[in-house]
């Protein structure tokens, strides 16, 4: 695969990239450039975790990258995840790997790594005390979004230390790229900041795009806004999670803001964009023959131009959008009521209490 067609997968995947000259570059001199993804287990997954996550690391893999995925489950311990349980943290990272694995995530090419067994090397924590030795307390306090928390939220000590730790992953790991979400920015632009100073080198940032919760926008336009849009689980009636059943998805959406003719912020047009296209060739929404009868959509820019002129109802958009979801987590759901293991793993999770 000639440099062009990886950098146009890749570009799929980053909403934003630091930089798209550093990553042309990084192609052209080394065949597998390494990828940095984390997770927090914090809980039950959905789709924003499954399946997007899926379709980004699989284009990312297909261009040639191979990740390493840390299953952060110290850093969720420091957040108080799970009430601050780490063997339930660590159960539920297993339950993540699985879930993955049902997804179709290409796992052949990616090694997962525990921080729990980071925390027994003596280099690892001296990068995590270089990165706080660089660092002032205020400016460790403003990555707080990488732990899905407003900077007033920063309250336990331990949340100071998570920051640097993941300051640090990036260069354990050897990593010449981080994947993450918008929401992890801040932290991956300090990795750039201090990386030469370190003696390290500046990680290039390929950020993908937050999917919106089912709740309404809010009003606020701060730069808390991503943490207020994103699928949370900490609001399961705003998350569609994949064990989810076909009644619960349906009544989710249902429920879901779609208003009419805007397209912004809009969760069906997003789900539409991001999962469904990737996923599926066409969109076919049902409608009766005195609405138009039954429209078939080929790609997403026709889907929007159509909602966006009115025609297409929101209702009947919806009624599309979970089909398609309820289509895409069904794998998942199937598998795990099959195999005993599977689901006892899912039944143990779900008895967890979630804490922030």
């Amino acid at each position: 695969m000639d440099i062009e067609t990886k950098l146009e997968l890749i570009k799929q995947v980053g909403e934003e990239i630091l930089t798209e000259e550093e990553l042309v570059n990084l192609l052209k001199t080394k065949e597998h450039p390494i990828a940095y993804d984390g997770f927090e287990p914090s809980g039950d997954i959905h789709i924003a975790q499954g399946i997007l996550r899926t379709i980004n690391i699989n284009k990312m893999i297909k261009a040639g990258i191979k990740f390493k995925m840390l299953v952060a489950d110290w850093h969720a311990w420091a957040n108080n995840k799970m009430g601050g349980d780490l063997e339930k943290i660590q159960t539920v990272g297993k339950y993540l790997i699985e879930v993955w694995r049902k997804c179709g995530m290409d796992l052949k090419n990616i090694d997962f790594l525990w921080a729990n067994d980071f925390v027994k090397e003596p280099e690892y924590w001296k990068k995590v005390m270089q990165v706080a030795r660089h660092s002032t307390v205020q400016r460790i306090i403003r990555t707080g979004q990488i732990m899905g928390r407003k900077e007033g939220e920063m309250q336990q000590a331990s949340q100071i230390l998570y920051p640097c730790m993941q300051c640090a992953d990036i260069f354990h790991l050897k990593a010449d790229i981080t994947q993450l979400g918008m929401d992890q920015r801040k932290v991956n632009v300090l990795a750039r900041e201090l990386g030469h100073s370190l003696g390290f080198w500046k990680p290039v940032v390929i950020s993908h795009h937050m999917l919106v919760g089912l709740g309404e926008p809010p009003k606020e336009h701060d730069e808390d806004r991503i943490l207020k849009l994103k699928m949370s689980k900490t609001n399961p009636d705003r998350a569609i999670f994949m064990n989810d059943s076909e009644e619960e998805i349906s009544r989710k959406i249902g429920k879901a803001p779609c208003p009419a003719k805007i397209v912004e912020e809009n969760p069906m047009l997003e789900y539409s964009k991001y999962l469904v296209f990737e996923k599926f060739n066409t969109i076919e929404i049902k409608r009766a023959e005195k609405f138009g009868g039954d429209l078939v959509i080929e790609n997403y820019a026709e889907l929007e131009k159509l909602y966006r002129e009115g025609k297409i109802h929101p209702a009947d958009l919806k009624n599309a959008v979970a089909y398609y979801i309820n289509e895409m987590v069904n794998p998942v759901r199937e598998a795990f009521n099959k195999d005993e293991k599977l689901k006892k793993l899912h039944e143990t999770i779900k008895g967890f209490e979630v804490t922030r």
